[in-house]
């Protein structure tokens, strides 16, 4: 299998089938490392289909998944996540009965380099430190002041941030958020907007499914562009947007 040194994940001509449906069809892509990868196509292209294969909550019908330099394919979901590769859901995944706080710390046990063993050790001497990793990763998302607040009481918005902070404290080299500003408003999704560009500035991989395109074009350095499961378009932000075939299949000429 070949793919450029600087390539952090290569899904390597991906089908994936439900019955008679073939909903992922000769997918081929390579994210990398340290950029923005943009997945964009109107509803039922595939998108969160193609997600779900690389996290391994789905099993592709053929091809491979490939993340720096090991084949995912095969793996189940906490392994891969135990190989650095967290995901922000489309719909914010948060435990609503613990505290901001405590939803932050909650991951971080499950950290590969053995720390939760530790803590279980000798607990009362790691729990200063646990703290302060959470309420970094709330200061770097603009939580900290809302880390004892109950987490079913955060809006929208709040739940996002507080769910990338759940992934930042697990400090992943690939970050995969499916349509992060959905059902935001302009004033959280320009804050969103911003919080991305700090991680990126970090060096930190990203694949995002979006809709909003003002997201897309604000972030991506490279997008790929899906419809009837198939990448119809890829390359850089002004080349897609001036694709007439993206322009038929999704951004309708909005650009």
């Amino acid at each position: 299998m070949q793919y450029s040194n600087n390539t952090v994940l290569h899904v390597a001509d991906v089908h994936k089938r439900f019955a008679g449906l073939h909903a992922l069809a000769d997918i081929d892509l390579e994210v990398e490392e340290g950029k923005t990868h943009a997945i964009i196509g109107p509803n039922g292209a595939g998108k969160s289909t193609l997600l779900n294969v690389i996290v391994g909550r789905l099993a592709p019908s053929s091809g491979a998944v490939v993340f720096d330099g090991q084949v995912l394919t095969g793996k189940k979901p906490h392994e891969i996540n135990q190989m650095g590769v967290a995901r922000v859901f489309q719909t914010p995944e948060i435990f609503p009965d613990l505290s901001v706080l405590q939803n932050v710390m909650t991951p971080a046990f499950a950290k590969r380099d053995g720390a939760f063993r530790i803590r279980m050790l000798n607990p009362l001497a790691n729990e200063a430190a646990l703290r302060e990793e959470a309420e970094e990763a709330l200061a770097d998302v603009g939580m900290i002041e809302r880390r004892h607040l109950h987490a079913a009481s955060l809006s929208r918005g709040d739940k996002r941030r507080l769910e990338l902070a759940m992934c930042l404290i697990q400090k992943p080299r690939l970050l995969l958020l499916d349509e992060p500003t959905a059902g935001m408003s302009r004033h959280d999704t320009n804050t969103t907007i911003e919080l991305l560009k700090k991680i990126k500035s970090r060096g930190m991989t990203k694949v995002i499914i979006e809709h909003d395109m003002h997201v897309v074009f604000s972030l991506a350095d490279k997008i790929s562009v899906l419809a009837g499961g198939r990448i119809i378009a890829e390359g850089a932000p002004d080349a897609v947007r001036g694709d007439p075939r993206v322009q038929e299949a999704y951004l309708g000429g909005a650009h």
